[in-house]
């Protein structure tokens, strides 16, 4: 039987079968990857797994890029939390790493396909696998993660890159994922010399042997359909090991099916994917537990308590004050700067405040800012 075939004949089953094993605790970490092309900065990477004293297979997460190139500078490799959780409930190490030029890693346009006509794709990939070799190299010295049974995984451009990694494959690299994969989009249905990015999959195919799979909803506004098949026979016709599934429409937008709301959707196709080789094991870690939401707060407040725990945007923090007054912030840069910024936020309810929670985590007894402020403002 195909591998797609089996694909599809596990899917159905995962959506029933697999179900949260047990409730777990995750490690995160904010990390600069060193590599010589990014100057002393390094690149900005996050990193989250489970908690346990183990060391985890990497599961190298790579982004997409926006069709604008002003708003590379707001990426953070924050914003990718929610996804990265998926890959460590599984027992990975996932790490999200900012390619040059995306969120606070130095190096500008490096990764420009140029002109639209003749936008050439293989030396833009080429910068970008670079990158993710980087990131490899740092998390094979590391005690907690192995580089053995990693898995690499990517989103658009980050979907493309991914591609192109295998087509030179690090030792340790098991399997593939691309979600939506390409680069040159610059409005719905129309992309930069799309014959140009064709060839460039057939390129990563003659010499991609690594297992990967494909996922583009069908209404993708990036890559559509016809486009999407023609990446993937392109690759294959080059020799490349690929499983293609073409996912239901999602939203407006199928594009960004592989996002935290998306997750019901695509989570089955990789769990799939992964327990084939038997790189899953049958228990999936439950997320952060739900804490208790402050007792002095009212129904309204408990709302936004509600909120703050939905957030996937760390570092976040939650403050409140005796009398009910609360504040929270998220998407902060380091946890002491979501601290801090709660802080100021109860404190305009209250004159005394207390830190309630710190990202998924209840806070310490001891955490406490008094002020002779009293202005009611969230």
């Amino acid at each position: 039987m195909a591998l797609s075939r089996k694909l599809l004949l596990l899917f159905a089953g995962l959506v029933a079968a697999v179900t949260p094993a047990r409730a777990a605790e995750f490690y995160t970490e904010d990390l600069r990857i060193p590599m010589a092309e990014a100057g002393p900065q390094g690149l900005e990477a996050f990193l989250v797994r489970p908690a346990g004293g183990k060391r985890y297979p990497l599961a190298l997460l790579s982004h997409g890029s926006p069709r604008s190139f002003d708003d590379r500078a707001s990426m953070s490799a924050h914003k990718y939390y929610g996804i990265a959780l998926e890959y460590a409930r599984r027992g990975f190490a996932a790490l999200i790493v900012m390619r040059r030029g995306y969120g606070t890693s130095p190096g500008g346009r490096a990764d420009s396909v140029g002109g639209c006509a003749k936008a050439a794709y293989l030396p833009a990939a080429a910068v970008a696998v670079a990158d993710l070799r980087a990131a490899i190299d740092a998390m094979a010295r590391r005690a907690d993660v192995t580089t053995s049974g990693m898995i690499a995984a990517g989103h658009s451009a980050g979907g493309l890159a991914t591609i192109a990694l295998t087509a030179q494959a690090p030792p340790g690299l098991v399997v593939a994922i691309n979600f939506a994969g390409g680069r040159g989009s610059r409005d719905d249905d129309d992309v930069c010399n799309p014959d140009g990015l064709v060839q460039a999959f057939t390129a990563f195919g003659k010499t991609s042997r690594v297992p990967t799979l494909w996922i583009y909803a069908t209404n993708d506004s990036y890559f559509g359909p016809e486009l999407a098949r023609r990446f993937h026979d392109g690759f294959r016709a080059g020799g490349g090991n690929a499983t293609f599934i073409a996912a239901p429409a999602y939203g407006d937008d199928g594009h960004y099916l592989y996002s935290v709301a998306g997750r019901p959707q695509w989570t089955p196709y990789v769990d799939a994917f992964l327990r084939e080789p038997g790189l899953l094991g049958r228990d999936i870690l439950s997320p952060p537990d739900s804490l208790p939401p402050p007792r002095q707060l009212n129904e309204a407040a408990r709302g936004e308590f509600a909120r703050y725990l939905a957030s996937m945007l760390p570092h976040k923090a939650f403050a409140v004050s005796p009398n009910g007054g609360y504040g929270w912030r998220a998407g902060r840069i380091t946890a002491d700067d979501a601290q801090r910024d709660s802080l100021a936020a109860c404190m305009k309810w209250s004159p005394t405040c207390t830190l309630y929670a710190i990202d998924d985590h209840l806070a310490g007894p001891s955490q406490t800012t008094s002020t002779d402020q009293s202005a009611r403002a969230r």
